[in-house]
């Protein structure tokens, strides 16, 4: 299993410079502390999340970086013209020297985000899929012609190529033509820290019945801070978790105020839940003890192919301190 860093750009101080840098000094320290990973996240129109250019900010730091390899999680295809992702994203892997890592997702619950891309929700997964399907013949292929029912183009050839044979492709999904697409392709998947155990192994096991192998490369974000006691790590995490958990809430509920589906039903426990108990309970918060129990559990559970540990306090130090104990207490006796 390897070991990453998930990055949200979060501007806990309403300062949107010291945001950004404090996010670079944890990615350069989980570098520095032999993490494999760093994948940054995507949010517009969120004075929280300060990562709208998300691809700018990896350009940033493939420059500041040299061994981590960068994700993203998740490029929101539905929201860009595909040719200029491809673009973008061969651009990109160069400028990293090959460390790209390549995740998709269709975006949601937020619906500012869909009305003003112009994208309506029921469009937003059959867009992913087909902008996906286009991007990847864009990468590899020469003269490329698409007649889709989003997208077109004929005779057409992108440069430069990615510097990579293959960029490893990840899609954020739990739906059943999201999950048949990466099976049928050979993508790897990723989740999200709300969503349940449960729904992960779900995820995963409709995945293996379409494709016995790609499955052991699942990545798992997950809240994380590890303190010196249980307490002290909950009571750290919690204002972070709270944020988190009324945000998300209220994002929800106006997705079910908006739908035009009359039997869409609220997020339940076994699924996805924002609740702050639950949040906290399935996120690797604790003391040393507790979170190597907790990632072994999602080890034996999913067959991880990377931890991404999102890191939960609202002070960067602590961050930091608790990046270190990780390494030092923690990584070590769960491989």
């Amino acid at each position: 299993m390897k070991t990453g860093i998930f990055c949200n750009y979060e501007n806990h101080h309403q300062d949107g410079h010291r945001a950004i840098f404090e996010q670079v000094t944890l990615i350069k320290q989980a570098e520095s502390l032999g993490f494999e990973e760093a994948w940054v996240s995507e949010h517009h129109f969120n004075e929280s999340n300060l990562s709208p250019s998300m691809l700018v900010l990896m350009a940033h730091l493939a420059g500041l970086t040299s061994t981590i390899k960068l994700g993203t999680a998740a490029v929101l295809l539905p929201f860009y013209n595909p040719i200029r992702v491809a673009e973008d994203i061969a651009t990109l892997d160069n400028l990293c020297s090959g460390r790209l890592l390549f995740g998709v997702a269709k975006g949601g619950p937020f619906p500012q985000q869909n009305k003003h891309f112009g994208t309506p929700m029921s469009e937003s997964r059959p867009k992913m899929l087909e902008a996906m399907a286009l991007i990847q013949k864009l990468l590899y292929e020469t003269n490329v012609s698409f007649n889709g029912q989003y997208y077109q183009c004929d005779r057409l050839t992108i440069y430069p190529k990615p510097l990579q044979p293959k960029i490893p492709v990840y899609v954020a999904t739990g739906g059943d033509n999201g999950i048949e697409f990466a099976a049928k392709h050979s993508f790897s998947l990723m989740g999200g820290p709300p969503f349940s155990l449960q729904r992960l192994k779900n995820t995963i096991a409709k995945y293996q019945a379409l494709n016995a192998s790609g499955a052991e490369n699942f990545v798992l974000a997950r809240f994380f801070y590890v303190g010196k006691t249980f307490d002290e790590a909950v009571s750290e995490a919690l204002p972070f978790i709270r944020q988190f958990s009324q945000k998300m809430k209220a994002n929800s509920a106006q997705t079910l105020q908006n739908s035009a589906n009359p039997n869409q039903k609220p997020f339940d426990r076994t699924n996805i839940c924002f609740d702050e108990d639950y949040l906290i309970e399935n996120s690797i918060i604790g003391d040393v003890e507790t979170c190597r129990d907790k990632i072994k559990k999602f080890q034996d559970e999913l067959n991880l192919g990377t931890l991404a540990l999102k890191p939960s306090s609202l002070d960067m130090e602590k961050n930091l301190e608790s990046l270190t104990r990780y390494n030092q207490e923690v990584r070590n006796y769960v491989f």
